[in-house]
């Protein structure tokens, strides 16, 4: 079975969740949005749950400039370990600025200015002195559109090795196979391992992406719209991978798909224009929002 064949929860009406979220909405109410949108501060909703997780990952009054315009508004976010953290919220409201600043990728834009801290197992992400290239070295990255390298399947998977001076054949050859193992690949590729990676599918190229970030151990797996370029049956081969890396690893996903992030995660942060609203478990965001404005976002009455 496939996660696309997993039920999922079943969404609220907007209505039932106005209704259900009672004292739990913040002050400012069915206005929240427009507050926001005025250039208002307003505080978001954080799940209690949260409190009880493990956090490998914190985010801490976390906010970011392209030149003179702010994108990421005071984000305060604990992410938890072996859990899947999702990023949901119109285009434009943060999720892949926040995600590609987790991994410092947007330090290769001179406009981009920060404040605020990240920590990773309680080191600063942004500290001074920090080593940017180890730093990435524990946070694999899976983008949008597969990316395999011009190179063979095996030497796709074992890239992190060689760039670190790894010569011993057999170590490669066990971290090439496990990796692919972890990624769901290996029975399609274990006899064409050094044939061209381009050779691949669409969906058997992000699932080699996904085997090549994962052969470095990295503590977090960062994915950014991983399955929006693939069809129906990749991402149901994709979304079942996350559900089994999930546990060994702590993944955090950007989605426009809500349906998605229902099925794959655990835990799920609605944004809006740089700002997180709601964050708690994914079955509550769903089901029964404390907030009137996630509601409005889950059923579709407007994004």
């Amino acid at each position: 079975m496939t996660a696309l064949d997993t039920a999922s929860p079943k969404f609220v009406s907007a209505g039932a969740a106005r209704s259900a979220s009672g004292a739990g909405a913040a002050a400012s109410g069915p206005d929240r949005l427009n507050s926001i949108a005025a250039g208002e501060s307003v505080a978001p909703v954080v799940h209690e749950d949260l409190a009880s997780e493990e956090v490998v990952l914190e985010i801490e009054k976390f906010n970011l400039w392209y030149g003179s315009k702010q994108a990421l508004f005071n984000i305060n976010m604990p992410i938890a370990r072996g859990k899947v953290t999702a990023l949901i919220g119109p285009s434009g409201c943060g999720k892949s600025t926040l995600l590609r600043s987790v991994n410092r990728l947007n330090d290769l834009l001179d406009i981009v200015r920060i404040q605020g801290d990240m920590r990773l197992l309680g080191d600063s992400i942004y500290g001074r002195g920090v080593d940017v290239i180890e730093l990435r070295k524990r946070m694999g990255m899976v983008f949008q559109k597969s990316n395999p390298f011009p190179m063979s399947i095996y030497e796709n998977v074992v890239y992190s090795l060689r760039i670190d001076g790894e010569r011993d054949r057999r170590v490669l050859d066990e971290v090439c196979e496990r990796s692919l193992h972890g990624a769901a690949l290996w029975d399609e590729v274990k006899d064409r391992l050094h044939e061209t990676a381009l050779g691949l599918s669409g969906g058997q190229q992000q699932r080699l992406c996904i085997a090549r970030a994962i052969a470095a151990e990295p503590e977090v797996l960062l994915m950014d719209e991983p399955c929006s370029a693939l069809d129906p049956i990749a991402t149901g081969k994709v979304e079942d991978l996350i559900h089994t890396l999930k546990g060994e690893y702590t993944l955090l996903i950007v989605t426009h798909n809500m349906q998605q992030a229902a099925r794959v995660s655990d835990y799920t942060a609605f944004m809006y224009l740089g700002h997180v609203i709601e964050y708690g478990p994914t079955i509550d965001i769903f089901t029964n929002p404390r907030v009137p404005e996630t509601a409005d976002y889950v059923t579709g009455r407007f994004g």
